[in-house]
C-alpha cells in the first residue's frame, strides 16, 4: 500500500472515529422526560364570575415543560375531561414521528374522553421557546403551555456574551371569552356567522389591572436591579395579533420560535398567534413598578377585535415599590401596520442561511377569507354578510377535515386514500386576478370546499410566495408550517411580482420561523427543504379562520431508507 494511501486510510479512520465519539457524547448527554397530562375540568374564577374551563393537570396556563436540546419526551395524554382532544407540539420539528405532531383528522384522530394516547418525539437541533397547545376545535383556549429549550449542558448561550441570564420568565399572552369557547365556536358554525370577540386578554392566565374584577390577580414579577432576564413570550391568543411593551425597558430581541436571531432592541414587540419571542431585558431603570402590556394589532378594516388591553407587573424587588401606582408603557395604535412591518422586517438569522442553490417547487398560494353563498333548500342557517356563510381558503380550496380517518393514517395505509383525500392541491391560483385590488369581483369570493395534499418529493428544495387578498377583508394572515423550520425570505404589500421582487429578497441571514405574517393586502417569501416524510398542515393561525378553512397539507413522500421514511404507527393511535 502506497504511503499515500495510508495517509487516507488513518484520515478516513480518525474521522469515523470522531464521528462515533460525538454520536456517542450526544447520546450521552441527551435525556428522556416522561410526563402525564391529565385533560380535566377545573373551576377558576375570571371577570367576577366562575367558570368551569378545560385544563391540563387543572393547570390554567398549563404545566411548562423544560427540556434541553437533543431531549427526548413521552408525554401520555389522558382524557378525563368533557371533549375529545388532541395536542400539538407547536414548532417541534417531529422528524419522522409524524404521528405525534397532533393536529386532529391530520395526523390522528382525537383522543375521545375516558382513553388516552402516547406522544413520543425528540427536541433536536432547536433552541429556545416553543409551546404545546390543544389542536381540536377552540380547546388551545385554555390547553397550552411552554416548551422551553436550553443548549446541552456546557452549550452558552449565543446572546449576552454567553452569560446565562439571572432569570427566564415565560410569559403566555391569550384570550379569555366569558363563556365556553367551544360554545363559541360551534355557533358560528352553525349559524355561518363570525363568532363572539374575546372578553379579555391575558398574560399567563390573567387578564390584569384594567379590567373588572382582576386587580388582585394581576401577573406580577419580581426582579432586582441591575438583573439581565430572559423574557419568553408566547402568543396563545386564539384570533389577536398583538403589540407588547413594557414600560421605561428596552427589549432586545434574541430569538424566535426557537431560532436565533441577530440581537435586535426595540421598546415594541409584534406577536401573531402561534408564534415566540425571546428577548432580553436589563432592569436598570429606578426601583418602581413598571407595567407588561399588550393589545391588539387589528388589520383588517371594520371588522370587530377585542379593543382592550391585558397587563402585567414587574416589580423592583424593593419594599418602597410595592405601594407604587405602575408605569404604563405607550402601546402603538390597534392599526398601526408601519410598526408591526418595521418589527417584522427588522428581525435577521443569527448565522449565514443555509439555502439550496436552486428551488424545485416554485408555488404560489393565495390566503384569505371567503363567503359561501346560501342556497334555497338546503336549510342552512346564513348569519354571514347579505346572507351567506363566512368561508376561508388557500388558492381557492376551503380545506375540509375528514372524519373517518386521519390525512396521515390513509396515506400510510395507501389503499384508503381515495376516500379521505386527494393529491390535487393547485400550485398556483385557478384563477390570477389583480389579489390586492380595492373592490374584487364577487365571482371570485366563493371557494371550494375539499380535502387536499400537495404532494413533495424527498429532499426537495421548496419556495412558497403567500400572497395575501382582498375579498371580504384583507388582514395580516399568521401562517404556520407543522413539521418544519422555514426561512422568510422577504415580505412587501401588494402582488408579488417575480420579475421585481424576486430580487429583494434576503438570502444572506433571513429569520428562521415556523410561523409567518403574510401583510395585510401583502405577500411573503418561505423557503424550506422538503426532509421531513410525513403529512404535515399549513394553516393561518387565527382560529377563526382555520375553523373556516383556510388550511392545506403537504404530503412529503418517503426518501431511501429507514432514516428518510416515516416511522410506524404506534400501537395505540386512537381511533375515530
Amino acid at each position: 500500500m502506497s504511503s499515500s494511501s495510508s495517509s487516507l486510510l488513518l484520515i478516513t479512520l480518525l474521522a469515523a472515529l470522531l464521528h462515533c465519539s460525538l454520536l456517542i457524547q450526544r447520546t450521552v448527554v441527551a435525556k428522556e422526560q416522561y410526563h402525564e397530562f391529565v385533560v380535566q375540568e377545573a373551576a377558576v374564577t375570571r371577570l367576577c364570575r366562575k367558570h368551569i374551563i378545560t385544563t391540563v393537570n387543572g393547570q390554567f396556563p398549563g404545566p411548562a415543560l423544560e427540556v434541553s436540546e437533543g431531549d427526548a419526551l413521552i408525554v401520555r395524554v389522558i382524557n378525563r375531561g368533557s371533549y375529545s382532544v388532541t395536542v400539538h407540539w407547536h414548532g417541534v420539528r417531529q422528524m419522522r414521528t409524524g404521528w405525534s405532531d397532533g393536529p386532529e383528522y391530520v395526523t390522528q384522530c382525537p383522543i375521545r374522553p375516558g382513553q388516552s394516547y402516547t406522544y413520543r418525539f425528540t427536541v433536536a437541533a432547536q433552541e429556545g421557546t416553543l409551546w404545546w397547545h390543544a389542536h381540536s376545535s377552540w380547546l388551545r383556549a385554555t390547553v397550552h403551555g411552554a416548551l422551553i429549550i436550553r443548549p446541552r449542558a456546557g452549550v452558552p448561550y449565543p446572546f449576552n456574551a454567553g452569560k446565562p441570564p439571572a432569570r427566564e420568565i415565560p410569559i403566555l399572552l391569550g384570550e379569555w371569552w366569558d363563556m365556553n369557547p367551544i360554545d363559541v365556536v360551534r355557533t358560528a358554525t352553525r349559524t355561518g356567522a363570525a363568532p363572539n370577540i374575546s372578553d379579555a386578554l391575558t398574560v399567563n392566565g390573567q387578564p390584569g389591572d384594567l379590567y373588572r374584577c382582576s386587580s388582585k390577580d394581576t401577573t406580577t414579577f419580581q426582579v432586582k436591579s441591575g438583573e439581565t432576564n430572559l423574557l419568553r413570550f408566547t402568543n396563545a391568543a386564539l384570533n389577536t395579533e398583538l403589540f407588547v411593551s413594557l414600560a421605561g425597558h428596552t427589549m432586545t430581541v434574541v430569538a424566535a420560535d426557537a431560532s436565533y436571531t441577530k440581537p435586535y432592541a426595540t421598546s415594541v414587540l409584534m406577536i401573531a398567534p402561534g408564534q415566540t419571542t425571546d428577548v432580553l431585558v436589563t432592569f436598570d431603570q429606578p426601583p418602581a413598578r413598571y407595567y407588561l402590556a399588550a393589545r391588539a394589532y387589528a388589520s383588517a378594516q371594520g371588522v370587530p377585535f377585542d379593543n382592550t388591553t391585558t397587563t402585567a407587573i414587574f416589580d423592583y424587588y424593593s419594599s418602597s415599590s410595592s405601594s407604587r401606582p405602575a408605569i404604563m408603557p405607550t402601546l402603538p395604535a390597534y392599526n398601526d401596520t408601519a410598526t408591526a412591518t418595521a418589527f417584522t422586517t427588522s428581525l435577521r438569522g443569527l448565522r449565514k442561511a443555509e439555502l439550496p442553490s436552486s428551488v424545485d417547487e416554485n408555488l404560489f398560494f393565495t390566503v384569505g377569507v371567503g363567503l359561501f353563498n346560501c342556497s334555497a333548500g338546503q336549510n342552512q342557517n346564513c348569519g354571514g354578510p347579505n346572507n351567506t356563510r363566512f368561508a376561508a381558503s388557500i388558492n381557492n380550496v376551503s380545506f375540509v377535515l375528514p372524519s373517518t380517518l386521519s390525512i396521515l393514517q390513509a396515506h400510510y395505509g395507501g389503499a384508503g386514500a381515495a376516500g379521505v383525500f386527494s393529491a390535487d392541491f393547485p400550485s398556483t391560483p385557478p384563477v390570477q386576478f389583480d389579489y390586492t385590488a380595492q373592490n374584487v369581483s364577487r365571482a371570485l369570493w366563493q371557494p371550494v370546499p375539499g380535502t387536499k395534499v400537495y404532494r413533495l418529493r424527498y429532499g426537495a428544495a421548496v419556495q412558497v410566495v403567500l400572497q395575501g387578498t382582498n375579498i371580504f377583508a384583507a388582514e395580516n394572515h399568521p401562517i404556520h408550517l407543522h413539521g418544519y423550520d422555514f426561512y422568510i425570505l422577504g415580505e412587501g404589500f401588494g402582488n408579488f411580482n417575480a420579475a421585481t421582487d424576486t430580487g429583494k429578497l434576503n438570502l444572506e441571514d433571513p429569520p428562521m420561523r415556523n410561523t409567518v405574517g403574510v401583510p395585510v393586502n401583502g405577500w411573503a417569501v418561505i423557503r424550506f427543504v422538503a426532509d421531513n416524510p410525513g403529512v404535515w398542515l399549513m394553516h393561518c393561525h387565527l382560529d377563526v379562520h382555520i375553523t373556516w378553512g383556510l388550511a392545506m397539507a403537504f404530503l412529503v413522500e418517503d426518501g431511501v431508507g429507514e432514516m428518510q421514511s416515516l416511522e410506524a404507527p404506534p400501537p395505540d393511535l386512537p381511533l375515530c
